[in-house]
């Protein structure tokens, strides 16, 4: 029996730093995010460990928070989170989708993460997933 529903997709999330990539999955349906792991392995390292969760999960989108100063100008790391989502989008050929990540970390360590990056990496999640229409 079909209900019409579409069925549930996942995604990954990334918290982009240079020194650790925080990493979240949820799904649609659930529309919560979990806190998986970060990612300290540097340069081709990291890609390969991402690499590893593209395949474990299956995302159908990525999403990839984006960092802005407090009045929304663009900075350097708004610069180096965007190039590592395009390097996401070719490696993996998936969709990524950029959602604004001001203050996740800090919001992360408040609600007691044990891994500020992957928390934060969760909270961006939590943004997108409520972004999507209504199923």
């Amino acid at each position: 029996m079909h209900d019409g529903a579409a069925p549930a997709q996942q995604f990954l999330a990334f918290d982009f730093g240079v020194r650790r990539v925080g990493v979240a999955v949820g799904n649609s349906q659930h529309r919560q995010a979990t806190a998986l792991k970060s990612i300290a392995a540097p340069g081709d390292g990291r890609l390969a460990a991402i690499d590893a969760l593209v395949r474990e999960w299956q995302p159908a989108a990525l999403v990839v928070g984006v960092p802005f100063h407090p009045d929304g100008a663009a900075h350097v790391n708004t610069r180096r989170a965007r190039r590592f989502g395009r390097q996401l989008q070719a490696r993996c050929r998936l969709p990524v989708h950029e959602v604004d990540e001001r203050y996740t970390t800090t919001e992360a360590l408040a609600e007691g993460a044990a891994d500020a990056d992957a928390g934060a990496a969760a909270l961006i999640l939590d943004q997108y997933l409520r972004s999507l229409p209504a199923s």
